[in-house]
Order: structure tokens, then C-alpha cells, then sequence
């Protein structure tokens, strides 16, 4: 038996509903903001740098940082050492022997793990330092591919496990099996969800201080919880959570799930603090973030239905394979659990069965992104109901109907426990098909295809779930490993409202915002309940774990403010208008039932009234003269949970989220028969968030999760070689939409109140991540006829679908051999530069090693170690990155003067290099020489992560560099080749000539 909330409680709607701009605006458009790299440092505040792993997979069999501590400015290195002295692994979510140290001992298993940490005056100084570490690695084989991770012959990330596979567990609703078995068709799909990250303006920030005295740790962050992760952080500092004071800062340059994943350097900082005796400040760069912070978990999904022959699906078989990288960090492995309750989305399927298996890979680990977990389990669903109206010759929209939760069904109860409390899902999609233009763009798509265009079509139904039950990530662990570990469930949120003597009110929130207006909406809230303007009410946001009410499912993710911390509001501020309404009733010669609140006033039925900071004031001025009761010092605060999150049971049973909106989207797109561009021509999608607080706040959250969601749909994707070499480290190869690449969506709403938050609200803001992708990839498949399709659908993947082949890239002649590390990326540069000198004179000052020691890019010394063969200290800066090699350098194939072989070999601690070059000299006809040079090279490790864009124009640069340093040695380059230097500078200028 279901027992529902009671109705929640009629409330003024003077704001709540009114579309009212942000107050945080004011702020942040004058440049005031005050962000974690903003906030005032102690004095004697050092600045920190990280040392990351160039591998993927590596044994660390020397560490060395004694030449680091000898330079001027440093103040401490921390190393692996230091963390296993002071502090202990991270708690890790499921019963594995597996250890995930805040820095690399012994073993590191992503490139980009941070290895060790220095600590000096000055950023400069730090970095710098970084070079005079010596690591000496021990290169492992890697494994990137999450299905190859699962067989028993993979190499292995953590030893002590015995297998990459750390969870693989069954699940079963229903009578799946007889379904099967009856089912007239069987309709299946497997697809690959990639690796996408968020990219936020304002990346990690940490300033740690050790306090000696107490031993205990006082941090600024801009993380932005679940603060569940607190007690994380503090068993790993190895004190009590008391000794461990996090604050965050009143403002944040976004997040979008990822600084959840900062937490690993909070601890990471206060051991670097303490290893200093100083307070330690460290700034993300963007290469950092990119590399080593976190990403989407990736997803393997086979999932069949059990199909009647019009459309109706009657089971569902799902085997998910969630790749969460080298280590299982918390609070993974929740991708795969928060959406488990919900694995039928917006259908009525009564049948399920599920596989899920957590693998680990040598890729970052895994964490938060918005939408968390509903892309991958969307993208297979919306694609298998596509799939089946295809097979089965239907239109899309009729199956999608037919398989709907029926409206007289709420709350229903899905087949894995989701408790889907309100909704009327016809009529939403009704709304969209009319409101929307569906007819004219099914129109659109006939004519396009009669002039023989490429004109698609794409549906997605989904629910939006909101606010988690913090006890949906022990569904992991079997029945009786959850009866010895206790129950967890419940979403507590928290609010706290002060009346002061002159009548002002502050409200304090732990939900930690990153810039989705969560100040302007609280005092919406608590404008409505006691009558006041919104502007004359303070909301604080900053939090302090040692002083501030918080729990540990306080934070910003899952979607929980509008429908919990919004909701904690208006309850702390309806007491407050209680013992108010009490105070007011004795001053003005009523019952507090005849007090009403409205223009800034307290009015009594009787006709008289008092202004809000007298009736206020009195609590505080003269508390003696208040009702009996009364307490006096206006201040309240409310814990709030709500009852239907409860654990799961024996059956598997999880209700993984409170509140759950629909979501219907449609476009249309064209996608061009040459370039394979997609382009969207409309694209619709229909909103039921509840009760809607503030239209124009929601409006801008659905846009944001829109312009993210076609970032993973047409271009974002974390890229690693078969070596575990990342990349798409810089903006150039992980690519993001901005603003000219954005359509604006049609947005549209409908509002069925949700019957279990305070105010009816629901969350929004993540469902476009859950839902665009799948629609343009429906639409796609629509546009092309094609059964299957992979995100993200760049061009090329595109232009694949169409039937065009990529041409393989040109082959030089005379074009050296060159033995290509497994999964290193390999560059190409060929050109040609003339000289005045002859032949004889070029080839003769390139066998000098003087003239080779200038002539190569950073290069520091050069030694010969036998003929021809020479040892090269050489730096070589590749845009955001500055690696240095201990390289090897050689010439061979002499064949004088006309052509010889350049070759070298580099290892440092920004991976490996190795690059191979054919030089020919050929005499001119006027004198002098024309050299043209075909090189190839391969580099792996952290400088792939650049990406092959710069890679491969670096390579082209240094390369030409190179050559015309020898042109100089020699004497200069011909007047041909210093008009053609003039003719490229122009081009860079964009002048052509």
C-alpha cells in the first residue's frame, strides 16, 4: 500500500512562478564575483605543482627528488611515501582489495596520476621544479577497451583483485523469461557510450592549511559535494571529521558534476601543507583538468526486448559493462546505480532482467557529469524503441506511445522500484506534437528526400530523475553484504532562516551552487511566505562544515534543489512565519490565524497592522513581553527528508530518486551528403519539471543541459590510444560547442506537481543530457536509414555511415621506416629548404656535432657516443606542455652529399618520442642546395594529450625550425627561401598573396 505526502499547503504566489532575474547577476556582471582563486590567502601561503604519470600503466621503480628540493624556492616535495606515512587509501565502494592512494605508490594506472607534489614560493618555481624529478618507470601493458578488460587474459590494474571485473552482479523483476519465450519478435541493440567530460570556465582550487596544534585540516575548495565525500576525505587524512573543516566559496565558475571530483586533491593538499609547515594553494590548469580530473563513465550495452507485433514490449534483458577507469573512486560505482530503479524509463515493462559489470581500465577515473548515468541508460532504451518501429515497420511516435506509463497509474511503481510519483505523459507529448511543429517537419523531411536530400526525424521519451537516495548505490552490494553494513537511504536537505532586530532576514543553504541561481530562487521562497520583496532578503551559499548546518547528502548534483533544499526553505520560513504570526497576534489584539503577511507588513483582521521589523524586532528588543512559548531570537532550522527513500530491500528493490519529470523531444535534422555535417534543423522538447519556481531560471537550465547534450551528441569525446595515451588534452581535439554552434531549442511546458517535495517542485536541468543525444542520433539514423550509429557523430564517423570512405593519409616517397610504439600517435612533416652553400658543404655540417647541437630544437648538450651516434639533453614545449628527453640521436644510410637518415630517440617524463627523417640534397641549377626532408615521428604518453592537431603543427614547426637553423649556420637561406618565410608569416596573418 502506497501512502502519499499530504497536500502541501496553499502558499502565497506573488514570486514563486514569476520569472525573476538573478541577483547574482549584479555581482558577476562587474566583475565582483568571488570565486576560490579570488578568496585572501594566509601569509606564507606557498603555491603547488603536480607531477603526473606519462604512462598509463607503469611500476615506479625509483623516485628521485633531491635535485627538486635543491633549487632555490622549494620548499617540500610530497611523494608517495609521505601519504602512506600519514594518511590511508580511499574508501572504495564495494568489497574489493583493491588501493586508490591520493598519490601513486608504487604502481601508477592512468596517464596523468598524480605521482608527487612540490611545493614552492611561487607557481614558477614549482613547475620548474617538476623537470628535476627523476622518475624512473617500468612500462606495463595497457588496457583502454572495457568488454577487452574483461577477459582473464587482460592485464591487470590492481593485482591483489585478480580480475579488471570488480562487480558482476544479476538482477531479475518479474518473469522475464516467459515473456522471451511468448514474445513474437526479439528486437536487440549493443551500443557504445563514449567518454565525455564536462568543461567548466573555473577548474580545481584548493588551499589547505595543517594546523600543528590539533592536528587537524582547514580547507578551501570549490567542491561541490554530495558532502558524503567529506567523511571520505577525512578517513583518508586519517582524523575524525571534526578535524577536517571544508569551506566553500560564495561563488563558483561552474561545474556540471565534475568538482565532485576535486576531493582526491583536498587530500592531496593538506598532506602537501603539512609536508610544507605552511598553507599550500594549487590551481588547476586546463591540460590538468582535461587529462586527470574525471569523465562520463563509458558504457558497453546489449539490451533486448521481448516485442507484440505492434510495438508493445513486454521485457527487457539489459547486460551493462561501466568502464570507471584505473580506479573505482567514490561515489562509483553510482553511474550505474543511480538509474537502476529507472531502467524502463517512461514505459510500462513489467519485466527485467540486468547484468552489470564495473570494469577497470587504464583511463581516469570516472566520476559525476550532468545527467549522471541517464545518458548511458537513454541512449540503448530510446535507441532499441527506434530500432523496433524499424524492424517491425511503425512509426517511432506509435511505439513510443503504446509502451507509456498510463496516466491513471501515478505513483507507479516501475519494474526495479522507481516510484514515479506524478505525470500524465500523453498529454506532455500531445502538447509537443501541436505545439511544436511536428506536422511541418514531417513535411520538411518529404520534400528534402524528394530533391533527394538527407532529411531525418528523432524521438525521445524520457523521466528525469531528482534528488537521489543516498542509499541507491548499496543496490551494488548484495542483500546480506547490506544487512552487515547497515541501511543507507534518505536525502536529507537542510536550510537555516535568521530574523534579525532590524527586521532583515538571512537564509542559509547547503546546496553549494555553481551558477544556477539557487540565491535568487531560496528568496523567491521566503519572499512568498512572509510577505517581503525578494531583494530585501540575504542568501548565503558559502558553507562551512564546522559551523554551518549540512548532512552528507547535502551539496549541488542530482537535480535537488527545487524540489529538497528549495522545499527545506519554505518550511523553515513557514516556522518562522508561525511564531511570528504568535508574536504579531498578541501585539495587534488577534489570533494567529487572522495574521497575514503581504507588502513588507503584518496585518491582522481587524484592520490593523504593523510594519515586518517591528513585529520581528520584538523577539529580540523585548523578549520578556513575548507570548508564553515564545522562545524570543527569530532563527530556524529545518532537516528534511522525505519517506519514500527508502533502502533497498531483498527483492532489489530500490526507489533511486524522489521525484521523477518527463522529458519528450523531437527534431529534425539535415545532414549534408559531402562533408557529413549534421545539421539540426528544430529541435522541440517538452518539459513537466512540477511546479515551476522561476520560468526564466528553468528555461536557462534546460538550455545549458541542451548546448552540453549536442556537445556529446555531434562532438565531445575522451580519445586514448591503445596504450592508454590520452588524447584530447586541450581544446583543440576535445572539442566544445559554443555559442554560434547552438541552435535555441523550442522549449516547452507542462506542470504536474510532484506530491512529495514541500512545494511540488521537481529537478531540471540534466534531462537534455539524457535525451539529446539519442534524438539526434535517432534523428541520424532517420536521415541516413542505417540501424546503427556512434557517438559523437563527428563528420568523419558521419561521412562512414554514407558509404564514404576516408582517403588514408599521402606516403612520401623515400619515406623512412619508423617502428611505431603500439597506440603512439604519429606525425608527418615534409618540406624542403635551400641554401646558398653546396651540397658537399650542407652534407658535411650536419655530420658536425656542433652544428647538430644548434640545430636541434632545446637542445641543452650533446654528446657522441659512437659514429654518428650522439646522447641530447633536449626540452621541446608543445602549446600547454614543456617535456624533456634524454634522447638518442643518429645518422645513418649515408649516402654523400646527397641524402642521409636522421633518427632519434627520447624519454622523459612526459612519455616517449621516437621520430625517424630522409634528407636529400639536391644542387641547384644557379648553385646552392635544396634540402627536402620527409620526417616522421611518434610521440606517447602525457604529450599526447595535446591532441594531433597541435601535435602534428608542432611537428611541422620544430621540424622546419631545425632545417632553417642549419640554413643560418651555413650561411642563410637562399633569397627563395626567405621570400618563402615572408609568404607564410603572411598567411599566418591571414593575408594571402
Amino acid at each position: 500500500m502506497l501512502t502519499l505526502a499530504p497536500e502541501p499547503p496553499a502558499v502565497p504566489t506573488a514570486e514563486l512562478g514569476r520569472a525573476r532575474e538573478r541577483i547574482e547577476d549584479a555581482a558577476l556582471l562587474r566583475g565582483q564575483g568571488r570565486f576560490a582563486d579570488d578568496l585572501a590567502v594566509p601569509p606564507g601561503t606557498l603555491q603547488a605543482a603536480v607531477l603526473r604519470s606519462p604512462h598509463a600503466h607503469a611500476r615506479i621503480r625509483r623516485l628521485d627528488v633531491s635535485p627538486a628540493l635543491s633549487m632555490e624556492g622549494v620548499r617540500a616535495v610530497l611523494t608517495g611515501e609521505d601519504v602512506k606515512r600519514w594518511a590511508s587509501p580511499f574508501a572504495v565502494g564495494v568489497r574489493q582489495p583493491m588501493q586508490h592512494w591520493a598519490l601513486a605508490v608504487d604502481k601508477v594506472r592512468y596517464v596523468g596520476e598524480p605521482v608527487a607534489v612540490v611545493v614552492a614560493e611561487n607557481r614558477y618555481r614549482a613547475e620548474d621544479a617538476l623537470d628535476r624529478i627523476s622518475v624512473e618507470y617500468e612500462p606495463l601493458p595497457a588496457v583502454v577497451d572495457p568488454v577487452a578488460a574483461t577477459s582473464s587474459d587482460a592485464p591487470l590494474l590492481h593485482e591483489a583483485v585478480g580480475s579488471n571485473v570488480v562487480v558482476d552482479r544479476h538482477y531479475r523483476y518479474g518473469e522475464p523469461e516467459r515473456a522471451f519465450e511468448n514474445a513474437a519478435h526479439r528486437v536487440s541493440v549493443t551500443v557504445h557510450y563514449p567518454r565525455n567530460s564536462c568543461t567548466p570556465i573555473e577548474c580545481f582550487v584548493v588551499l589547505a592549511e595543517y594546523r600543528d596544534a590539533d592536528g587537524s585540516y582547514e580547507v578551501h575548495s570549490n567542491f561541490q559535494g554530495p558532502f558524503g565525500l567529506h567523511s571520505v576525505m577525512a578517513r583518508a587524512l586519517n582524523v575524525p571529521g571534526s578535524k577536517l573543516r571544508l569551506r566553500m566559496p560564495p561563488d563558483s565558475g561552474g561545474s556540471f558534476g565534475i568538482k565532485q571530483a576535486v576531493f582526491p586533491y583536498v587530500v592531496i593538499m593538506s598532506l602537501a601543507a603539512r609536508k610544507a609547515g605552511a598553507p599550500v594553494k594549487w590551481v588547476e590548469d586546463r591540460l590538468e583538468h582535461l587529462v586527470a580530473a574525471s569523465s562520463a563513465t563509458n558504457r558497453v550495452t546489449t539490451l533486448e526486448a521481448a516485442v507484440d507485433p505492434d510495438g508493445r514490449v513486454r521485457a527487457l534483458r539489459y547486460d551493462q559493462i561501466d568502464d570507471c577507469g584505473a580506479y573505482l573512486r567514490a561515489p562509483e560505482p553510482a553511474t550505474t546505480y543511480r538509474m537502476h530503479g529507472t531502467l524502463t524509463g517512461a514505459y510500462d515493462i513489467p519485466n527485467l532482467l540486468v547484468r552489470n559489470r564495473i570494469v577497470l581500465t587504464n583511463k581516469t577515473p570516472s566520476g559525476l557529469n550532468r545527467g549522471f548515468g541517464g545518458p548511458q541508460v537513454y541512449f540503448p532504451l530510446e535507441r532499441l524503441m527506434q530500432r523496433i518501429a524499424w524492424e517491425l515497420k511503425l512509426d517511432p511516435l506509435d511505439v513510443i506511445r503504446r509502451n507509456l506509463v498510463p496516466t491513471n497509474a501515478f505513483p507507479y511503481r516501475s519494474a526495479a522500484g522507481s516510484l514515479l510519483d506524478s505525470g500524465n505523459y500523453q498529454e506532455a507529448i500531445e502538447r509537443a506534437v501541436r505545439d511544436g511543429g511536428l506536422e511541418e517537419l514531417r513535411r520538411r523531411r518529404d520534400e528534402a528526400r524528394a530533391q533527394g536530400r538527407l532529411y531525418g526525424i528523432g524521438f525521445a521519451a524520457c523521466v528525469e530523475p531528482s534528488i537521489s537516495n543516498m542509499g541507491y548505490i548499496t543496490a551494488v552490494m548484495t542483500p546480506e553484504e547490506r544487512a552487515k553494513a547497515g541501511p543507507k537511504n534518505g536525502a536529507v536537505a537542510t536550510a537555516t532562516i535568521n530574523v534579525d532586530p532590524l527586521g532583515s532576514v538571512t537564509v542559509h543553504i547547503a546546496s553549494t551552487p555553481q551558477g544556477q541561481g539557487h540565491r535568487t530562487v531560496a528568496a523567491q521562497v521566503v519572499a512568498d511566505v512572509l510577505g517581503l520583496d525578494p531583494e530585501q532578503i540575504t542568501v548565503n551559499v558559502e558553507l562551512d562544515t564546522q559551523k554551518d548546518a549540512w548532512s552528507i547528502a547535502s551539496g549541488n548534483y542530482s537535480s535537488r534543489f527545487a524540489g529538497a533544499v528549495a522545499g527545506a526553505v519554505h518550511l523553515a520560513a513557514q516556522r518562522i512565519r508561525e511564531r511570528l504570526a504568535r508574536i504579531a497576534a498578541d501585539m495587534l489584539g488577534t489570533t494567529p490565524d487572522k495574521i497575514r503577511f503581504f507588502d513588507g507588513a503584518v496585518h491582522a483582521d481587524n484592520g490593523k497592522s504593523a510594519p515586518f521589523y517591528r513585529v520581528a524586532g520584538a523577539s529580540h528588543w523585548s523578549p520578556n513581553s513575548l507570548p508564553e512559548g515564545e522562545r524570543g531570537a527569530l532563527r530556524e532550522t529545518v532537516f528534511w527528508t522525505p519517506p519514500q527513500l527508502s533502502e533497498p530491500n531483498q527483492d532489489e528493490i530500490i526507489n533511486s530518486s524522489l521525484c521523477y519529470g518527463f522529458l519528450f523531444d523531437y527534431c529534425g535534422v539535415e545532414v549534408d551528403r559531402v562533408t557529413g555535417r549534421v545539421r539540426i534543423d528544430r529541435y522541440v522538447t517538452m518539459h513537466d519539471a512540477g511546479r515551476i519556481l522561476n520560468p526564466a531560471a528553468v528555461d536557462g537550465q534546460i538550455r545549458g543541459g541542451f548546448s552540453q547534450a549536442l556537445g556529446a551528441a555531434l562532438l565531445e569525446e575522451f580519445a586514448y590510444r591503445p596504450d592508454g595515451s590520452f588524447l584530447s588534452g586541450t581544446f583543440a581535439d576535445y572539442l566544445v560547442p559554443t555559442a554560434p554552434e547552438v541552435p535555441e531549442p523550442v522549449i516547452l511546458h507542462m506542470e504536474t506537481p510532484s506530491p512529495f517535495t514541500p512545494l511540488g517542485a521537481k529537478g531540471v536541468g540534466e534531462g537534455n543530457n539524457m535525451s539529446t543525444p539519442v534524438c539526434i542520433a535517432n534523428a541520424v539514423a532517420d536521415a541516413l536509414g542505417c540501424a546503427d550509429v556512434t557517438l559523437p557523430l563527428t563528420p568523419s564517423k558521419v561521412r562512414a555511415l554514407i558509404g564514404i570512405d576516408e582517403p588514408p593519409p599521402p606516403r612520401a616517397v623515400d619515406e623512412p621506416p619508423l617502428d611505431v610504439p603500439a597506440g603512439a600517435s604519429t606525425l608527418t612533416a615534409d618540406g624542403s629548404v635551400e641554401f646558398q652553400a653546396a651540397p658537399e658543404a650542407v652534407f658535411e655540417a650536419l655530420l658536425d656535432p656542433r652544428v647538430l647541437s644548434r640545430i636541434v630544437p632545446g637542445c641543452h648538450t650533446l654528446e657522441r657516443v659512437g659514429e654518428h651516434s650522439y646522447r641530447a639533453d633536449v626540452t621541446v614545449g608543445v602549446g600547454p606542455i614543456k617535456a624533456r628527453y634524454d634522447a638518442r640521436i643518429e645518422l645513418c644510410d649515408l649516402d654523400p652529399p646527397r641524402s642521409l637518415v636522421l633518427s632519434g630517440k627520447g624519454v622523459g617524463g612526459m612519455g616517449s618520442a621516437e621520430g625517424s627523417g630522409r634528407v636529400v640534397l639536391e644542387p641547384l641549377s644557379g648553385g646552392g642546395t635544396r634540402l627536402r626532408y620527409n620526417y616522421r615521428a611518434a610521440v606517447s604518453g602525457k604529450v599526447a594529450a595535446v591532441g594531433g592537431r597541435m601535435l602534428q603543427g608542432a611537428a611541422r614547426m620544430l621540424i622546419t625550425q631545425a632545417f632553417e637553423r642549419l640554413g643560418r649556420e651555413l650561411g642563410g637561406p637562399s633569397p627563395a627561401a626567405r621570400v618563402g618565410l615572408w609568404l607564410r608569416l603572411l598567411r599566418l596573418l591571414g593575408i594571402r598573396r
